[in-house]
C-alpha cells in the first residue's frame, strides 16, 4: 500500500505544485518589474487564501464569501452557481423597482461650433453624436440603449398604437420636475428654490410646456397642461405624486392618447462648469432636446415601451429632418418614469440649466410643431 500511496501523493503534490505556477503567473502577469511582481503577490495573497478556505480558489464571479460558503452547503445550488453569479450581479447593477434617479448621458458626443446665442453668461455648445459605435441607428435616430434589450430597425420603424380621436383632450403636458429652471441674462432676478430650480414660471420648464400646449393648440389638437410643480416643496418621490394626478386625468378624461413629460437636463464640463446645449435654426438659437424612453428593465411592469420608443423615434426622425442639431441622441433605460400610463408617452427634456429661458421656449414650440405633424399623418 505504500507505492499507491506515495504515487498520490506526488500526484497531489505536482497538481498543487501546477496550480501555485498558474495562480503565481495569473497574479504578476501584468507586472512589468519584480517588485511590482513582489506587491501583487503581497496584496492578493490574502483574498486568495479566503478564497481556498471557501473552496472558490479558481471561481471567478460577484458573489460575495457569505453567498459562495451558503451555495457551498447546498449540492443543487452549488452546481448552479454560475447562474445564482449572474443573478446576483444583475441584482446588485439594477436600479432600485422605484429609482428614477439621474439620467446620464449618451455614449459620446462631439461639441460643434456653437452658433450666436442669447447672452446669459453661460458658455454654448451644440452637441451631435461623435459616430455610431455605443449607439443603434435607426435613420437620422441615435439610441443611447442601457437597457438588455437589443432593438431592431425594422421593429423601430412599425406604426406606433395611439392616434388622435378627435374627441376630447389628446394630449397631457405635465412636469414631474416642474421646478427646474433655466438661466436668465444677468441682471433679471430670479428667487432660486434650489439648485437651478425656481417656483417662477417665467423661468422654469412649466413656462416650455405653456409654449408646447399653445402650438399643438393651434394645430386643432386638444391639450390639458398640468402646471402643477410636483417636486416643490419636495423633490423626492416627485413621479409617485405626478404619477397618481396622471391616473386621475385618465379617469376624467379617457380620450387622453399622449402624456408629455417635460423636463430639462443639467450639463457640466470636466471641470463641473455648467454650460448650455443650443441648436442654430431659421428662427433664432433653440436649446437642444432629449427623447427619453422608458422600459421594464427595473422589473416594473411596463409591456408596452416598444410603443412608446417608436412613437419617440418618430417624432426625432421629423424633428431632425427639419432641424438637423435640434435634437440630441435619444436616451432608452431601465426606469419606466411613468410612461406605462399611455401608449404615447414620453419624457422631453428640453435644454439644460445653463439655457436661456428664450432658447427652451423656442426649442419647445418647433418641437410642439413636428409633434402636430407626426400625430395628424399618423390619424389620417
Amino acid at each position: 500500500m505504500k507505492r499507491p500511496l506515495g504515487r498520490i501523493l506526488q500526484r497531489l503534490e505536482a497538481a498543487a505544485l501546477a496550480a501555485g505556477t498558474l495562480w503565481l503567473v495569473g497574479v504578476t502577469a501584468g507586472s512589468d518589474t519584480a517588485a511590482e511582481a513582489a506587491d501583487a503577490l503581497v496584496s492578493s495573497a490574502p483574498l486568495r487564501a479566503l478564497r481556498w478556505e471557501l473552496g472558490d480558489l479558481w471561481t471567478r464571479d460577484t458573489l460575495s464569501a457569505a453567498a459562495a460558503l451558503t451555495i457551498g452547503e447546498a449540492p443543487l445550488l452549488l452546481a448552479a452557481r454560475p447562474a445564482v453569479a449572474g443573478l446576483w450581479s444583475r441584482e446588485e447593477e439594477a436600479p432600485p423597482a422605484d429609482e428614477t434617479g439621474d439620467i446620464v448621458e449618451p455614449v459620446e458626443e462631439t461639441p460643434l461650433e456653437a452658433p450666436e446665442a442669447p447672452d446669459n453668461g453661460v458658455p454654448a455648445r451644440t452637441l451631435v453624436p461623435t459616430g455610431t459605435a455605443g449607439y443603434t441607428v435607426c435613420g437620422r435616430t441615435y439610441i443611447s440603449n442601457s437597457t438588455d434589450y437589443t432593438l431592431a430597425v425594422q421593429d423601430l420603424q412599425q406604426p406606433f398604437s395611439a392616434v388622435l380621436t378627435g374627441e376630447g383632450p389628446q394630449v397631457l403636458i405635465l412636469h414631474t420636475h416642474g421646478s427646474e429652471g433655466y438661466t436668465p441674462a444677468p441682471g433679471e432676478e430670479v428667487v432660486w428654490s434650489g439648485n437651478y430650480r425656481t417656483t417662477d414660471t417665467r423661468y422654469n420648464v412649466v413656462r416650455v410646456g405653456d409654449e408646447i400646449a399653445r402650438v399643438l393648440g393651434e394645430a386643432g389638437i386638444s391639450v390639458l397642461h398640468d402646471r402643477t410643480l410636483y417636486d416643490y416643496p419636495s423633490y423626492n418621490e416627485a413621479y409617485d405624486r405626478s404619477l397618481a394626478a396622471v391616473q386621475t386625468y385618465l379617469a376624467q378624461y379617457p380620450s387622453i392618447q399622449f402624456v408629455l413629460d417635460v423636463h430639462r437636463d443639467a450639463i457640466e464640463d470636466a471641470e463641473g462648469n455648467q454650460y448650455k446645449v443650443v441648436s442654430a435654426v431659421e428662427e433664432g438659437t433653440a436649446a437642444q432636446m432629449t427623447l427619453v424612453v422608458g422600459s421594464d428593465g427595473s422589473g416594473l411592469s411596463h409591456p408596452n415601451w416598444m410603443d412608446n420608443l417608436r412613437l419617440a423615434v418618430a417624432l426625432q426622425e421629423e424633428t431632425l429632418r427639419e432641424y438637423p442639431t435640434l435634437m440630441r441622441p435619444m436616451l432608452l433605460r431601465n426606469s419606466r418614469y411613468n410612461q406605462h400610463v399611455a401608449p404615447g408617452a414620453l419624457l422631453l427634456e428640453v435644454g439644460a440649466a445653463g439655457n436661456a429661458p428664450e432658447e427652451a421656449v423656442l426649442a419647445g414650440q418647433l418641437f410642439a410643431q413636428c409633434m402636430a405633424e407626426v400625430l395628424q399623418a399618423r390619424s389620417k
